[in-house]
């Protein structure tokens, strides 16, 4: 009986700190599981150590702690991106590296990325951009940055990266081109020092009131055994 009670509580703690990890290219900052409710994972400046990225045929690698889950990359061709208004053009549209795509499968995930093809003002060989992955796994969205400079003559991506998946991509399901699907709602401006805080405290509340319940379930479940 305790064996199965532990791994009940594994499964429910599973659940709860559920998240995705940017692998490649390399993010702006170490993962923080935390912050990654807010703007660029809660880091607001730009790195001065940006990873050259092919203009063309790139790709992206993540982790996916999700069985189900939604991603969408947006790119900024701003110096230094500090808000996800940076993120738009001059209609205030999200401008997409990657439209917005439903899949399923936990594991590595790696797809590749045409950010030439995407027809975006400014983005050209040489060029610094910032591009942004927005993730939800249906309890919100989730999101990290990385800083690039986009070559021409880079055709692929480096050779110590590892472009796998844990699944089969079969069922990636893409969404009209430049529409968000219902449960993305990443716009208006970045978060504050003081929305930041208030974030962060209402998911560390959320993760104290879902643990004094799995608490409770375990301690019901050892009275039993």
């Amino acid at each position: 009986m305790r064996f199965a009670t532990a791994a009940v509580l594994s499964a429910l703690v599973s659940a709860v700190s559920a998240h995705f990890h940017l692998q490649y290219p390399s993010p702006r900052g170490p993962f923080n599981m935390q912050n990654e409710l807010t703007f660029c994972d809660a880091y607001g400046q730009v790195t001065t150590n940006r990873t050259v990225f092919p203009l063309s045929n790139g790709y992206y690698l993540l982790t996916s702690e999700h069985p189900l889950w939604t991603l969408g990359v947006i790119i900024s061709t701003v110096p230094d991106p500090d808000n996800f208004a940076n993120f738009t053009d001059s209609q205030g549209n999200d401008q997409m590296a990657v439209n917005y795509f439903e899949t399923s499968g936990e594991g590595a995930f790696c797809a590749p990325i045409d950010i030439g093809a995407a027809n975006i003002a400014g983005v050209q060989d040489g060029s610094n951009v910032t591009i942004q992955f927005i993730f939800d796994g249906g309890d919100g969205e989730l999101y990290q940055c990385a800083d690039l400079t986009l070559s021409a003559n880079m055709t692929s991506i480096p050779s110590d990266v590892s472009c796998t998946n844990a699944t089969s991509n079969a069922g990636v399901t893409y969404f009209s081109s430049g529409v968000a699907p219902p449960t993305i709602t990443a716009t208006g401006t970045s978060s504050s020092a003081t929305s930041t805080s208030t974030s962060s405290a209402a998911d560390a509340k959320s993760v104290v009131g879902v643990s004094g319940i799995l608490l409770s379930v375990l301690g019901g479940m050892l009275a039993l055994a």
